[in-house]
């Protein structure tokens, strides 16, 4: 096959790429052309002391590594694909305490714990909580803007619920809740230059968060309470978090619970008000299969990466030991050896093996179905009280190596 004809130096990691779009014409040719292709960085340019990391750009690719921990780790280099250049060594290698940066067997006994919290009775339980603020907050934002006034879709709804979801699921005060979405921001938007925040100041947010759920912690050790987090760090039970342990969750989940279902609903409400027939039939017909189809179609997460542990064989690629592997969810949600018209947003599309919610393996996202009643919820609450909204400006995207993310969203209900 010949090789794909990418421009010299074209990185797929390269945050001014993804600050304005995601390289879908890209993927297609190495989908076609080389599934699995070598893609060079000079030295240190991520934070690594390498020479570049491999494209895996095909469903099936992205799934074999997600699923074969032993011989793709995500502790040997962690699962975040670029770090800024001046990023520490040390500071990379103390990542490994997030969940989504460990291997079996250690992954394996957190994430036993830590699933108690996702159970679906736990999510059911809070369903009736999150309705309820879902529909606040698709009001309030409504009530904010006042008759045929605009607002930004980000900050006034895509951002509240999963902000609210988590913080109701580890039982944060109302009052605290606004800092731990700014922490939250400030740790990954140190690409975007419009922010002005640095490094240091993200791995300051990384420490604040730390410390309160630490603090939660040791104070749920002393004094049990009827909530998740006596459940993980203090119940009598076989198995507890450490309160670092608890802290590094609640580090995780303020990126991997937030950050991620906030883009998803945000691409999805665009996706809707772009495809006007799909949100008629949104509203029309409300189906069990458009949350799925939001989060294929807004791939979050548009890659992850692992380390080869050893020399194997991918895509007729001899991977050598020590070689990191760039795992591309945005391509391979768009395969269409896989999905039947790839390019088509259709919230009706069934099966839907998509990866947004990862590739399956021991990484596969702890929260999905939280993630999915979360949209389901707020889009509801949309199509109830806003079924005029329409798009007031185009997408203001963030600048980030590995998010797919959007910071403003200009609407008007109508």
């Amino acid at each position: 096959m010949p090789c794909p004809a990418l421009p010299d130096g074209f990185d797929f990691t390269d945050p001014d790429l993804l600050h304005h779009r995601v390289p879908l014409p890209e993927f297609a040719e190495l989908r076609q052309a080389e599934p699995v292709r070598w893609i060079p960085q000079p030295p240190n340019l991520a934070g690594f002391e390498d020479e570049g990391y491999w494209a895996v750009t095909r469903h099936a690719d992205v799934k074999y590594v997600s699923t074969h921990p032993e011989l793709f780790s995500s502790t040997l280099n962690t699962a975040i694909i670029r770090f800024n250049e001046h990023m520490e060594r040390d500071a990379i290698d103390a990542q490994r305490l997030i969940l989504l940066n460990m291997d079996p067997p250690e992954h394996t006994r957190v994430r036993q714990i830590v699933q108690r919290g996702f159970t679906p009775r736990a999510i059911r339980a809070l369903e009736e909580n999150l309705r309820g603020r879902a529909v606040r907050i698709v009001e309030t934002a409504l009530a904010d803007a006042g008759p045929g006034g605009s607002f930004d879709f980000v900050t006034q709804v895509a951002c509240e619920l999963p902000l609210q979801a988590i913080a109701e699921l580890i039982g944060i005060p109302q009052d605290d809740r606004a800092k731990i979405f700014d922490w939250s921001n400030k740790m990954i938007a140190y690409d975007d230059p419009e922010y002005a925040i640095t490094e240091e100041v993200g791995q300051e947010s990384a420490t604040e968060i730390l410390a309160y759920a630490m603090n939660m912690s040791a104070d749920r050790k002393q004094c049990p309470a009827k909530d998740i987090v006596t459940t993980l760090v203090a119940a009598e039970d076989e198995g507890n978090l450490a309160s670092d342990e608890f802290g590094f969750f609640v580090l995780m989940l303020a990126v991997a619970g937030n950050e991620t279902t906030r883009n998803a609903i945000t691409h999805g409400m665009h996706a809707f008000l772009t495809h006007p027939d799909q949100w008629d039939l949104y509203k029309r017909e409300r189906p069990a299969t458009a949350a799925e189809e939001i989060v294929r179609w807004a791939t979050p997460v548009v890659s992850f990466q692992r380390t080869a542990t050893q020399d194997t064989e991918l895509g007729g690629k001899l991977i050598r030991k020590g070689d990191r592997v760039g795992i591309f969810y945005s391509s391979a949600n768009n395969d269409p050896e896989v999905f039947d018209t790839p390019e088509v947003f259709d919230i009706n599309r069934d099966p839907n093996p998509h990866l947004g919610f990862g590739g399956g393996g021991p990484h596969f996202c702890l929260g999905k179905s939280l993630a999915t009643l979360e949209i389901d919820l707020i889009f509801n609450a949309i199509a109830d009280a806003m079924p005029g909204l329409r798009l007031v400006g185009a997408p203001r995207r963030l600048r980030s190596a590995w998010i797919n993310g959007v910071k403003e969203l200009q609407v008007s209900a109508g």
